[in-house]
């Protein structure tokens, strides 16, 4: 769960350590006061997407760093290891925004991703934001919601997975049906090409080979020349180096026995006359092995003359013909299989039925729990107030199905406005969307795993008994996991085991956003507060004691 949270020039937030308890907790104060920074503040540390706006005026950068306890969640350890990152029971996420809107995110103090805190904040926390109801009103949310809810996320993937083979299969097969001409030109002038390259033979090193044999044939005189001249003047003329250093070696060597100093000049060019005799025996094993072949010569040039033509014909260099062969082939046996409409046939049949075996495998998940979602949140909505109304998900067909499935998904609402069930958008009013959104996330949440789970003004067109009934139902949730509730209502805010309240006022000429945790007697007057506006009297703060002896007696 969410143990820390700190807070550094964040919009109108100078500085804010927060330190979270378990259960059920409300954050209430004025309107405008910066309720929402807070959750706006955790959300950027699980990877929200970030801007320069977030920073506060004035200030170089912005920073929010959030701690959990994941003791009691394996997968994120697991998640850790696999991406090399330090794993403990504690996890801190950190996120500093600077004033050009640049970010940067770090877990367990080490650099990260944006999406790496996206991925593993989803272990972590659930946030319902206040215009949650709006996008029940979309088929997509509503299907995500369902699927989310019944545990198929692996099987929606799944069936995209399958759908996108199925449609690439058909593709090939339509445009293997529909160009059968070109293809079929495409394959003679492949053909011809690889038939030019293959009656070459030319082989993938063989242009050095030819180009340093061509070279070695074509100065093939100079290089006798110059080792005929290096072998006279080395060894074999009167004068040559051999001769000359062996008499001053024997020279030496008979000097040095009157002084020893000439000893090591002597052995030096002891080592001279060694080297000096095995270059003349290489010199002369060269001299002997090199000759003139104009006829190798003229077959090598010959040969290169072969490549190039090749090469300037399909418009490439030597040495990159050999590749270009091979791309030709390859293409080639694409087109074989392409040409073959009865084995392109088969393929679509194949994958056809593949995605038919999973998207029926997702329908059934779907269709078990639509019916047990209706169930459940018949149940919720009977106790905000909407004892009339029925919830149902329906499941209509998909003509020839979808990337998400053969069937979509659509919430639908009965004994609101008659007894038959129409769909959600035609049915609820602005309240009763409200509650009904209200009603299908908690008990979304409650078959989550996630351990904290935040509800930002989700009560919003909601008041009087129904608001108590809300309250009670966080406050159950909170019995099972973390729950924090920003909200306006007193009768919410009553029913939390723990309180905080956001304030704002100006400082140094700024303004600046506040969060303090009420006692007993600070709940009482924030309760107040919330009942009766400006002026709080003796009646009010009875009546506020009263809400908050409520949620000690259920």
């Amino acid at each position: 769960m969410l143990q820390h949270l700190t807070i550094k020039d964040f919009v109108i937030v100078d500085r804010l350590e927060l330190e979270f308890s378990n259960g059920f907790g409300a954050l209430t104060g004025e309107t405008g006061a910066g309720k929402s920074i807070l959750i706006d503040a955790l959300a950027l540390a699980l990877g929200e997407r970030a801007d320069a706006g977030v920073v506060r005026s004035g200030c170089d950068r912005a920073e929010v760093a959030a701690t959990f306890d994941v003791a009691p969640l394996p997968e994120v350890a697991a998640w850790l290891a696999a991406n090399d990152l330090d794993a403990d029971n504690e996890l801190m996420l950190r996120r500093v925004v600077d004033a050009g809107g640049r970010s940067r995110a770090y877990i367990n103090g080490s650099p990260a991703t944006v999406q790496q805190l996206r991925e593993v904040g989803e272990w972590l926390v659930d946030i319902h934001g206040q215009h949650a109801h709006q996008s029940l009103l979309r088929n997509d949310a509503q299907r995500a919601l369902l699927d989310a809810h019944a545990g198929l996320g692996a099987t929606v993937r799944e069936v995209g997975v399958a759908w996108k083979t199925w449609r690439d299969a058909e593709q090939a097969l339509r445009g293997a049906s529909e160009g059968v001409e070109a293809l079929q030109r495409e394959r003679e002038q492949l053909q011809w090409q690889i038939g030019e390259l293959d009656a070459l033979a030319f082989g993938d090193d063989e242009w050095a080979t030819l180009d340093v044999e061509h070279r070695r044939l074509g100065h093939a005189a100079s290089l006798i020349e110059g080792a005929q001249y290096a072998l006279a003047v080395l060894a074999e003329d009167d004068a040559a180096c051999e001769r000359q250093i062996d008499s001053v070696a024997d020279r030496l060597a008979g000097l040095a026995e009157y002084d020893p100093a000439l000893a090591e000049v002597a052995e030096l060019l002891g080592s001279v006359q060694a080297e000096l005799s095995e270059a003349v025996s290489t010199l002369r094993r060269y001299a002997d092995r090199v000759d003139l072949d104009p006829s190798r010569l003229a077959e090598v040039e010959r040969r290169m003359d072969a490549v190039m033509t090749n090469a300037r014909k399909f418009r490439v260099q030597p040495p990159e013909l050999p590749g270009l062969l091979a791309g030709w082939r390859q293409r080639l046996a694409e087109l074989d299989e392409s040409a073959d409409l009865a084995a392109l046939e088969a393929k679509v049949a194949t994958a056809q039925q593949a995605y038919l075996s999973v998207a029926g495998k997702l329908s059934a998940g779907r269709k078990k729990a639509a019916a047990e979602m209706g169930k459940a949140v018949s149940e919720v909505m009977r106790q905000l107030a909407l004892s009339s109304g029925r919830f149902e998900v329906a499941l209509p067909a998909v003509a020839g199905g979808a990337v998400y499935g053969l069937e979509q998904v659509e919430f639908r609402i009965g004994g609101l406005a008659g007894n038959e069930a129409k769909p959600l958008a035609k049915v609820a009013s602005g309240g009763e969307l409200s509650r009904i959104s209200l009603a299908i996330q908690v008990l979304t949440s409650r078959s989550a795993s996630v351990p904290t789970l935040i509800f930002d003004e989700v009560d919003v067109g909601i008041g009087g008994g129904v608001a108590e009934i809300v309250g009670r139902l966080l406050r159950e949730l909170g019995s099972e996991r973390q729950v924090l509730c920003v909200t306006h209502l007193p009768q919410v805010a009553a029913q939390a085991n723990w309180q905080w309240q956001v304030s704002k006022a100006t400082r140094n000429g700024a303004t600046l956003s506040a969060i303090r945790p009420l006692d007993d007697d600070g709940r009482v007057q924030e309760i107040a507060r919330m009942l009766g506006g400006v002026e709080i009297t003796d009646i009010t703060l009875q009546h506020a004691r009263e809400l908050l002896n409520l949620r000690v007696l259920a």
